[in-house]
């Protein structure tokens, strides 16, 4: 109970706090950034591939 107390009413806690929140907050960001862009590519390669696939060569 000490610790937990020591976490939210020190500034060395709400420190803590305030840095695992924005590491968390980056996680989310770079998961969903790097999953459009993979959905993104993974679309424009497809779109490529059937328009090679349709044009005489």
């Amino acid at each position: 109970m000490r610790t937990l107390q020591e976490l939210f009413t020190t500034d060395v806690g709400l420190m803590s706090i305030a840095g695992i929140t924005f590491m968390l907050g980056m996680g989310v960001f770079f998961l969903r950034y790097f999953q459009r862009h993979i959905r993104e590519d993974t679309a424009a390669a497809a779109a490529r591939a059937a328009a090679e696939a349709r044009s005489p060569r």
